[in-house]
């Protein structure tokens, strides 16, 4: 394979090396996540956590909170001292131990488990992103980056596809002990790509320079984790205002959520004093990405929705009936022994209870059938699956339009993606009006559908703010804004679970996805807003 600098071809040779470390890691982390909420509420008879569907959205937006928080710590380091290699290396260490840890039963393992992938990611994440935009950054390239990008997020979604089948297969067949120990095992698989590929990848591997007036690393980091405990504390204690629907008087509706959020706030405001403190000439690129991370908050919000809200959705209202040829893909209920109520097939028994509760009467197996159901899990897979079809389609697109000098901006893209993704919510709406939820079953389409949707509006935004953060950073902090890019994920991804923990308020689910539409919307008029002054600080760095 040639070179990375070899300048006859479109893309840097490093790119399918990190292509396949993200795909395995990926892999992992999309296999656990996809399991998560799951293995959360199944008993503990069963293996699982046996927490209530409140607790389970709390600890799950807690954990892809934090997950998406600790990047900016990561950035700063890999920026700093340790390099973009070493990061990676240690964060996939770290989340690989983590995932097999969760295969370990215990609470206290659990976690601790938790905090291994929540640190692990924290290096891992922001810095195989910024290493791919250095190796972009070579003239022979620089015009393909957004393309790169694309190609670069195909690899997070084949592994985000294939993880949830074998997640299926392993909890179904043996247990959720061994489906998070294959997690495990994508992570170490992909850190062995990553060491293989090492000769094309270390050019893009170089510490950038402290300039006169930036802050030492020691202080950044004392100035930003001590606050963040301090204010952690602060939302946790304090109350609020009282009500039957919020006793305690949260803020947020969990001490949690008010501490993680109130956390949120000294990094917030490192990143408005980085701002102030930025030269003349770094000023509006800084500012801009930091207007652009508000704007994409509520997408996470609305976007990781699929591992909680939708999962439900899934397990409870989705017709997942299918043929008996994948059946190794599927859980079966015996309904014989459901009617003799076996205490060996509890689990069965609770998931043919669950799912029964508003299937017509016509369409229940008799006694002594059997009841195949496609794991609520596989439909995480269609969201991948539609980014694997689409990406090309997208690339291709976009390529036709620059051909064209057509081509809208990178910020152009952001706003094009957030309308998008507000528009799925409405394709859960009609889900939920073209349906008697008490006594029939979704079609699965329906939830097919709103991937589809959302996936377009993803590829217009997700990909597309890795590209801009690369575009705009000064070169010095752009492991750094990195992080504030997956700062901004982070606090989506906790309102993720304050969002989904209002599902079980609304008995009319289309008011939750009007909800969800609604505030997407209002972050996408935010952005267009922006667009005139985005697209005049892009042109400004000549891009």
């Amino acid at each position: 394979m040639a070179s990375q600098s070899t300048p006859n071809k479109k893309h840097p040779a490093g790119l399918p090396y990190l292509f396949f470390t993200e795909m395995w890691e990926r892999f992992g982390y999309y296999l656990m996540l996809g399991i998560f909420a799951l293995y959360m509420m199944d008993s503990v008879e069963n293996g699982g956590m046996g927490f209530t569907k409140q607790k389970k959205s709390d600890i799950y937006g807690t954990y892809i909170g934090l997950v998406y928080l600790t990047p900016f710590i990561g950035g700063l380091l890999a920026d700093r001292i340790l390099g973009y290699r070493k990061s990676i290396l240690i964060g996939g260490l770290l989340m690989a131990l983590g995932y097999f840890g969760l295969a370990v039963p215990g609470e206290s393992v659990f976690y601790l488990s938790l905090l291994s992938i929540i640190l692990g990611n924290g290096f891992f994440k922001p810095n195989i992103s910024t290493l791919l935009g250095n190796l972009y950054n070579n003239p022979a390239y620089i015009k393909n980056k957004d393309a790169g990008y694309n190609i670069f997020y195909a690899g997070i979604n084949i592994g985000a596809f294939f993880c949830n089948f074998v997640a299926a297969y392993m909890r179904i067949n043996y247990g959720w002990g061994w489906a998070f120990a294959a997690a495990g095992v994508g992570m170490v698989l992909g850190l062995i790509i990553f060491l293989a590929g090492t000769r094309h990848i270390r050019e893009g591997d170089v510490l950038k320079p402290v300039q006169p007036g930036d802050l030492k690393t020691s202080h950044i980091l004392m100035g930003t984790l001590l606050p963040m405990l301090a204010f952690g504390l602060i939302g946790y204690f304090i109350k609020g205002i009282t009500s039957p629907e919020n006793p305690n008087g949260n803020i947020f509706g969990t001490d949690t959520n008010d501490a993680f959020l109130f956390g949120c706030i000294p990094v917030i405001l490192f990143f408005v004093v980085l701002l102030l403190k930025s030269s003349p000439e770094e000023k509006r690129p800084v500012g801009a990405l930091l207007s652009v991370y508000a704007c994409i908050v509520i997408f996470w919000a609305v976007f990781h929705q699929n591992g909680d809200a939708l999962t439900v959705w899934a397990e409870e209202y989705t017709d997942r009936e299918m043929p008996a040829s994948i059946s190794r893909l599927m859980s079966s209920v015996d309904l014989a022994q459901v009617l003799r109520n076996d205490p060996s097939d509890a689990r069965s028994y609770a998931q043919y209870q669950k799912y029964a509760a508003n299937l017509p009467l016509e369409r229940q197996p008799p006694p002594g059938g059997e009841l195949k159901l496609v794991s609520a899990e596989l439909f995480q897979s269609v969201n991948p699956f539609w980014v694997i079809v689409l990406t090309p389609v997208i690339v291709g697109f976009f390529g036709f339009l620059r051909r064209r000098n057509l081509e809208p901006s990178t910020p152009s893209k952001i706003a094009i993606g957030l309308v998008i993704t507000a528009l799925s919510a409405l394709v859960m709406v009609a889900a939920v009006k073209s349906t008697n939820l008490a006594t029939e079953k979704a079609s699965s389409w329906w939830l097919i559908a709103a991937y589809g949707v959302i996936t377009v509006g993803e590829l217009c935004l997700s990909p597309m703010g890795l590209s801009l953060v690369s575009k705009l950073s000064p070169p010095r902090i752009t492991a750094l804004m990195m992080g504030g890019f997956f700062l901004s994920t982070s606090v989506g991804n906790k309102l993720s679970g304050v969002l989904s923990g209002m599902w079980e308020r609304y008995d009319d689910k289309s008011h939750f996805f009007l909800l969800n539409f609604a505030l997407v919307m209002a972050a996408a008029l935010m952005m267009l807003l922006l667009l005139r002054w985005l697209n005049k600080v892009m042109k400004e760095k000549n891009i």
